[in-house]
């Protein structure tokens, strides 16, 4: 099962170790020896779970849990320490960590844990799709870019989220008007163009550019950049 992994660790034996064993368990990984920085990379990339140490220098491991749990609290985190004691694990389970392992641990159990929590976070539903600064909350509908509200109508609202849950891909205006309105595709209608047009007013800021991109003579593509 694929997945990229972020090792918060600051011992640098330990993460090379980490990051050659899960590497060679099929993940990608990356790494942070603070937990300042492992908090901005678990907040801005691409993570599908965290393996973090309680032992930190500066923000500690709780800080950074709790950082984590509220602003992602569906990122599964693996949590790893010294300390064998059980307040310590429960203090982490509590926290918001969803497994825990007291060093020295066998990087085969690790790799087990992971994939074991992987299974469980890919059946719990989307609730929410992320591109750039663009947020969508599928519960609420809600969609708000850089932080600021966005208002949209309920054709609008599917367009979006039909553009954005195929990210990077080039979407024919076929595939959109059968996805979003649910009919053939009319040569004679313009109807996916003029939304595309009002999605691209209602998310522009500024100066910067709507994250919809059109590939000419094919069709669109939402590309925010993270």
């Amino acid at each position: 099962m694929p997945g990229t992994i972020l090792v918060i660790e600051d011992e640098p034996g330990i993460v090379d170790f980490l990051e050659r064993g899960l590497r060679a368990h099929g993940f990608e990984v990356s790494s942070a020896l603070d937990g300042a920085t492992g908090t901005e990379k678990a907040l801005g990339e691409d993570v599908d779970l965290v393996v973090l140490d309680m032992m930190l220098p500066g923000r500690s491991g709780l800080a950074v849990l709790a950082t984590l749990h509220e602003a992602k609290p569906t990122l599964p985190v693996i949590v790893l320490t010294a300390r064998g004691e059980v307040e310590h694990r429960v203090t982490g389970l509590d926290a918001g960590a969803v497994d825990y392992l007291t060093k020295p641990f066998s990087l085969t159990e690790l790799a087990a844990r992971i994939r074991a929590q992987l299974r469980v976070a890919s059946q719990v539903p989307q609730t929410t799709l992320r591109g750039g600064d663009v947020e969508v909350n599928l519960l609420t509908r809600e969609v708000r870019r850089g932080g600021e509200l966005v208002r949209l109508s309920t054709t609008e609202f599917e367009l979006l989220v039909y553009l954005m849950r195929n990210r990077g891909r080039v979407l024919t205006r076929e595939q959109i008007l059968r996805a979003v309105w649910g009919y053939e595709y009319d040569p004679g209608t313009n109807v996916v163009d003029v939304y595309v047009g009002y999605l691209r007013r209602k998310l522009r800021r500024g100066e910067g550019k709507a994250p919809i991109v059109t590939v000419r003579s094919v069709g669109y593509r939402f590309d925010a950049q993270d």
